[in-house]
């Protein structure tokens, strides 16, 4: 019997997103053996195009998703979006597409702003957001925060909370973080080089903490539009021989950046679920990071990693020096990040859920289990073990 046919919308595959990584992750999942899985490109995140060429691409995208639809004979179109302005105008051209040729469709959302906060002050644009959002037949976002917001908005619709999962396995094979007292605390960030990642407030810790006796160094991963800026603000803080940045990294490169780290910055204003953080703590490598979006789901403060307030470089080195301080307290948060991720954040784990919840729209039934109700939450904390010794660092967790 075929397989029920699944497009799946989001970036380019190469695009250096989030939502490209989500993609190609769940494109090589298990999902694959029950659904035919297809992509199907939108955005600019990976094209080179003028003016004129993008207007077309709006304008013919539309219809080309509706020929893919019928001659597909696709089941499920499958939306990834997020609520900001330009994203939203987008997509509800293909949320009406799909649904007026009888597909169903899953909405899913990475982020942005919280449905209330979207058209704030203006009640008619509020009205035909409650109306765009109704249209779904399932409505998924990634954080605790968000799934109360979007129930509150649209009280009797669908809406289901499925983190973002990685692939383990690689990460597995890294050595637990060890950090001698007599080598300067590495630090990592790896992403889009962009204001709202916090990075102006990243530079300002490590100068900061450099004043408070820590010897920090940071190796910056990744492009984007404030790459030059940063770098000129790295030489004015007169940290620049302090910070590194190598462009972005992947595969074993980015295996080897975090095995040499002892810490993640991801200090941004707001989030979904940064894979960055999923991935550093599949690592073994504790994160300081921002309370916003799903990051409080994931982690929780010492114990895998520390929180600190956005916006704020001062309290990015009162953090360093904590850690600075008590070496061996990273071993043990190491060791914790690694649980916390195999447990509940595995690729694996979002395919079956993806599974029930498209079998659930095809008619099928939703298998035991699969359920988001039993994903342990970062306010579950665990019990910290005694801290491990720096002597661990060859061993595997």
């Amino acid at each position: 019997m075929n397989r029920p046919v699944v497009l799946i919308l989001g970036p380019h595959r190469a695009a250096m997103s989030g939502v490209s990584t989500h993609l190609n992750l769940l494109m090589e999942s298990s999902l694959g053996d029950d659904y035919e899985l297809a992509h199907f490109q939108v955005g600019s995140e990976g094209r080179h195009e003028g003016a004129i060429a993008r207007l077309l691409r709006l304008l013919l995208s539309p219809f080309a998703l509706a020929a893919a639809i019928v001659f597909r004979h696709a089941a499920i179109v499958h939306i990834n979006t997020s609520l900001n302005r330009r994203a939203y105008w987008r997509d509800i051209a293909y949320l009406l597409v799909a649904k007026a040729l009888g597909a169903r469709v899953v909405y899913q959302v990475h982020g942005g702003a919280l449905p209330r906060r979207f058209f704030a002050g203006r009640p008619a644009l509020t009205r035909f957001l409650h109306w765009s959002l109704a249209l779904p037949d399932l409505l998924v976002v990634l954080a605790r925060c968000e799934l109360e917001a979007y129930r509150e908005f649209l009280p009797g619709r669908e809406v289901v909370m499925l983190p973002n999962g990685i692939d383990c396995r690689p990460f597995s094979l890294l050595p637990v973080v060890a950090c001698p007292e007599d080598v300067p605390l590495q630090l990592v960030y790896i992403g889009r080089l962009a204001r709202e990642k916090g990075l102006y407030e990243a530079l300002q810790g490590v100068r900061l903490a450099h004043e408070l006796g820590v010897d920090a160094r940071l190796v910056v991963a990744g492009g984007g539009p404030e790459e030059g800026r940063l770098k000129r603000y790295a030489h004015a803080l007169g940290i620049a021989t302090r910070v590194t940045f190598t462009g972005p990294v992947f595969g074993a490169d980015k295996l080897r950046l975090f095995e040499g780290a002892h810490a993640m910055l991801l200090p941004s204003y707001s989030e979904g679920l940064p894979y960055a953080l999923l991935e550093s703590m599949a690592a073994g490598v504790p994160v300081i990071a921002t309370p916003v979006g799903a990051i409080p789901d994931v982690m929780s403060d010492g114990i895998h990693g520390l929180v600190v307030p956005p916006r704020d470089g001062k309290a990015i080195a009162e953090a360093l020096a904590v850690l600075s301080g008590d070496r061996e307290r990273i071993s043990w948060m190491s060791r914790a990040c690694r649980r916390r991720i195999r447990a509940a954040f595995s690729i694996d784990r979002l395919a079956d859920e993806f599974a029930a919840r498209y079998a659930a729209l095809c008619g099928g039934t939703v298998m035991a289990g699969a359920t988001h109700a039993a994903l342990p939450l970062a306010g579950h904390r665990e019990t910290p073990r005694a801290p491990v010794p720096a002597k661990v660092a060859g061993r595997k967790d």
